[in-house]
């Protein structure tokens, strides 16, 4: 056999290798922001605990076979924050804090997964649980140096050319120059905007691309993100109907097949307030990997679904000096604390003089259940009562008794906050599917884009 014989053979055995293993055709990339090892586990553990046994109940995403730990500081900080990390997660490049999709030097733009499964002929989708403008899904789409160009980077969602977008809104969608806002930049280029999932399902047939929102009323009351799960009404958009959503839309797309990245975002939202409403949000977000696992149980050998976090948030710890934990303390809580402070001051001014703390007693037992299914000793109602006061009498607002009541569900829980911050705390990744193999050990976030580029074949910067 001659030298080239044996190179030509050994190409052949190469691609036919490659052809029985198949690719990943579809690709799913979950990202948790502020989501680290201990959330998950928290979340585990507190089903677990409803179950009434020590232990976990397990969830959907982390009984995925692959997993692997990330480390995740910037180019500059020690401590990531999340438009550096997600500059990572979407481009494989380092990058100082609160820039997105450039490098440290403010003006070198980087491209990142999304863009190269267009180039490479699949279709794309963005989507997140908060405003489509917010770190991580700007990500994949913008380049500036500043996370808070919230309008600039709107702007530049509709030259993405990107399939289909879902978020809650944009934060700001009024042109500061008197010209055409984001909604008309965004239909101009092509773009069908529906608002909520019935809007959707009544739109897509005939959209070319296509952006989900929330209903104009839910922006009217709060823009920058679906509702938390805790506060969800069945009028809400959820996390899980955009990522059906996307599904549905880029299946439909007659290309090469798609990427499609989701972002929980509140867990983080939800960490940073020291609020256990993360428990709910995280659960939530496994309910959307459940949808992209039941599209993997129709196309197994064709799909690759990969979850992470960008960094933990919170310095969270399972336990506070005692050998225990009581997670089902969490269970009593039914709403998060953005909606709790809203709910006072509604409470205050509907009552007036007859908002005694009786009344705030009642409605805390009820909301959160102190003194029923939660115990508290007689320092922690002190102090609960004494937040109240100080609200009703203004001398404080009503975020005063959020953070009292927030710091005694986590007492009772047994679970401490380290900051009201990030941490570099390892992440976790775990994968299923075509490719997840390379999910496992200890990587950079710098690592991941890339190695699910190679498992859909996609060509990337740093090959070339």
């Amino acid at each position: 056999m001659t030298k080239r014989f044996l190179s030509t053979l050994s190409i052949l055995l190469v691609a036919l290798a490659c052809f029985a293993e198949g690719r990943a055709k579809y690709v799913f990339y979950f990202i948790g922001d502020g989501m680290g090892v201990n959330q998950v586990n928290a979340a585990e553990t507190y089903l677990g605990a409803l179950e009434g046994r020590i232990g976990i109940t397990e969830l959907c995403f982390p009984s995925f076979p692959y997993f692997g730990l990330i480390n995740t500081q910037s180019a500059t900080n020690g401590v990531t924050d999340s438009a550096a990390g997600g500059t990572a997660l979407a481009s494989g490049n380092k990058t100082k804090n609160g820039a997105l999709g450039v490098l440290k030097d403010l003006t070198t733009p980087v491209t990142c997964i999304a863009h190269w499964a267009k180039d490479a002929g699949a279709a794309v989708g963005i989507t997140t649980s908060v405003s489509i403008d917010h770190a991580t899904p700007a990500a994949f789409f913008s380049h500036v140096p500043k996370r808070g160009m919230t309008y600039e980077i709107g702007a530049q969602l509709p030259s993405s050319g990107f399939d289909f977008f879902g978020g809650s809104d944009f934060v700001k969608p009024d042109n500061p120059e008197g010209g055409p806002d984001l909604y008309a930049q965004a239909k101009a280029a092509g773009y069908t905007i529906a608002r909520g999932y019935k809007d959707y399902l009544k739109k897509a047939k005939k959209a070319d691309k296509m952006i989900l929102f929330q209903t104009e009323e839910a922006s009217k009351r709060e823009r920058n993100s679906i509702p938390y799960a805790l506060d969800r009404t069945k009028d809400d958009l959820t996390l899980q109907d955009i990522t059906r959503a996307a599904i549905n839309f880029l299946t439909k797309q007659k290309k090469d097949g798609f990427f499609l990245m989701v972002e929980g975002g509140k867990i983080d939202w939800a960490c940073h307030a020291n609020d256990p409403a993360f428990i709910s949000e995280l659960i939530d977000m496994d309910n959307a990997v459940k949808v992209a696992y039941e599209f993997y149980q129709q196309h197994p050998d064709e799909t690759l679904i990969v979850i992470t976090a960008d960094h933990e948030t919170g310095g969270l710890v399972l336990g506070r000096g005692p050998y225990e934990l009581n997670l089902k303390a969490v269970s009593y809580q039914r709403m998060s604390m953005d909606k709790l402070n809203r709910e006072l001051n509604a409470m205050k001014e509907k009552l007036g003089e007859g908002f005694t703390w009786e009344e705030g007693k009642k409605f805390l037992t009820e909301n959160f259940g102190f003194w029923d299914g939660v115990k508290l000793n007689d320092d922690q109602s002190e102090r609960l009562e004494r937040s109240f006061n100080e609200f009703k009498e203004g001398k404080a607002d009503a975020g005063r008794v959020c953070s009292t009541v927030k710091h005694l569900i986590s007492e009772c829980a047994l679970i401490g906050w380290q900051s009201g911050g990030h941490s570099n705390g390892y992440v976790p990744a775990f994968a299923i599917g075509v490719g997840a193999e390379q999910f496992h050990g200890r990587f950079d976030n710098t690592e991941i884009c890339k190695k699910m580029a190679k498992a859909a074949g996609w060509k990337t910067p740093h090959e070339e």
